[in-house]
């Protein structure tokens, strides 16, 4: 399964949560997801269809992706959504420092927990094995959702922060996801070979 971080939008230029709150791509999210796609269309690996979360950012990244590549977008998952981050969605990281301190990340108890992300992560996983196992599948979502399943899925992933756009895989074998490439952006650097 490939794991794809949407492209860039107004808030994440701001520095403000977005959660669940449903944001847009901005130009440059649409120059990124076209970026990524050039390089997917370019690579050996063939992938079989897309699907996303339900929220904008996460829905017109997929879209971009799918017309390049030509293959199947699925009806989105509300499973693959952001976080649920409560008071904290639309606050830049100052106003978080004024509210809620330092520690906000571990101290703030309005945002949805590591559990029961991990838990609609895995379900979907779960889901789509089951109705077509040997399907190559990309995966439009989003960071703090990526971050908390990949770690959940693969051990020893370092703990880097994803970036928009990034791009991820994540294999099975022998019962056990493997990590072939972890939170890579490469495609987005100016003297990658990929461009459109």
């Amino acid at each position: 399964m490939g794991w794809i971080r949407h492209g860039r939008t107004s808030w994440n230029a701001e520095g403000k949560i977005q959660g669940q709150t449903d944001i847009p791509l901005n130009e440059e999210g649409t120059a990124q997801a076209r970026m990524l796609a050039a390089r997917l269309a370019g690579d050996e690996l063939r992938w079989d269809a897309i699907i996303s979360s339900d929220l904008r950012r996460a829905r017109e990244t997929a879209c971009i992706i799918s017309a390049r590549l030509g293959i199947p977008l699925l009806p989105a998952d509300h499973r693959l959504r952001e976080r649920g981050f409560g008071e904290i969605e639309g606050t830049t990281e100052q106003e978080r420092l004024a509210r809620w301190g330092p520690d906000w990340r571990r101290t703030y108890e309005g945002q949805e927990s590591d559990a029961d992300v991990t838990a609609r992560g895995l379900a979907f996983i779960a889901d789509m094995r089951e109705q077509a196992p040997q399907r190559n599948l990309l995966v439009v979502s989003h960071g703090s959702f990526l971050n908390q399943l990949l770690h959940s899925l693969c051990d020893g992933l370092d703990d880097s922060y994803i970036c928009n756009m990034s791009y991820s895989i994540v294999e099975l074998q022998e019962g056990a996801w493997v990590s072939l490439l972890h939170n890579c952006a490469l495609h987005l650097q100016s003297d990658f070979g990929g461009h459109v």
